[in-house]
């Protein structure tokens, strides 16, 4: 029974982590060549995860609330809001690989620095590691012929920051897959206002409504809802480290899928952010005396 459990978690983990580079590669794919503009592209995503993840919700023995008014619900509704539109946003300019580096660096270091300016005891190593991945992201962005576009490098930052403020407010808020739920759908209703306000600019094929669709429902959705049935059985430690896997997955990936290629810089860049936030992680996972 215990390796039966132990499989099914690891599954969850290998299903999630698919998921979470599936975004990059399905947000690439779909903006990048122009098959939906991105404030569209974002819209559906958010609308179709949030019916899954409606969904599963209702399937599931959760008896979390599902739509809840409360702040904290408006404010992660906002900072996923802001994810979701400036990862589109950046797709349109970066590569997968890059822009998936980008994200979830921007997501440990947010959480990272958190920790320490809000009073959590830190040692030298911890500070070691988060100066060593910021010089990861000074090599990545420094002006050359392979530097990504500064501007869609600042957008993914921003959604890495905003993705790292959402996880940290919704720490401890009870069931994560109804808080999901809530903020998706509360973030689509916000995205549509967006829509609304920018009809004249949209631009939709079927193709870039069905990547959006599967981005949505299937890689955020079904992704979330497998790293939350994981989650509970991972040290801290040991999720932040299976997550620095996901830009080394989107940018072998992105090879065969998108014809994308891995610069020095970009292996450089990921040797430098990610070991610094392992490193990181590694001296706050260990006790204190």
């Amino acid at each position: 029974m215990a390796s039966r459990s132990a499989g099914i978690i690891w599954l969850s983990v290998a299903g999630a982590l698919a998921g979470f580079a599936a975004n990059s590669l399905l947000t690439r794919a779909a903006v990048g060549p122009h098959l939906i503009d991105p404030v569209s592209f974002s819209e559906v995503r958010l609308a179709s995860g949030a019916l899954t993840l409606l969904a599963l919700q209702r399937l599931s023995s959760r008896t979390g609330t599902v739509v809840g008014r409360t702040w904290d619900s408006l404010i992660g509704a906002a900072a996923l809001a802001v994810y979701a539109f400036a990862f589109a946003f950046a797709y349109a300019r970066i590569d997968a690989g890059t822009g998936a580096l980008m994200l979830f660096g921007g997501v440990q270091l947010t959480m990272l620095t958190w920790s320490v300016v809000s009073g959590e005891r830190s040692g030298a190593l911890e500070w070691i590691g988060l100066a060593t991945a910021a010089a990861g992201l000074v090599v990545l962005t420094h002006p050359g012929s392979t530097a990504p576009d500064h501007r869609g490098a600042a957008l993914m930052a921003s959604a890495g920051v905003a993705w790292g403020i959402y996880t940290l407010r919704g720490r401890g808020a009870g069931d994560p897959l109804a808080r999901t739920a809530t903020s998706f759908l509360w973030a689509a209703i916000a995205g549509a206002a967006v829509v609304a306000l920018l009809a004249g600019g949209v631009l939709v094929s079927g193709r870039g409504v069905m990547l959006a669709t599967i981005s949505g429902a299937l890689a955020s959705g079904v992704g979330y809802m497998l790293w939350y049935i994981a989650l509970p059985s991972l040290t801290a430690f040991r999720a932040a480290l299976l997550q620095l896997m996901v830009p080394a997955l989107t940018a072998l990936a992105a090879v065969p899928l998108l014809g994308e290629h891995i610069s020095r810089r970009l292996v450089w860049a990921s040797a430098l952010i990610l070991g610094g936030i392992a490193i990181a992680a590694l001296a706050k996972a260990r006790p204190r005396r």
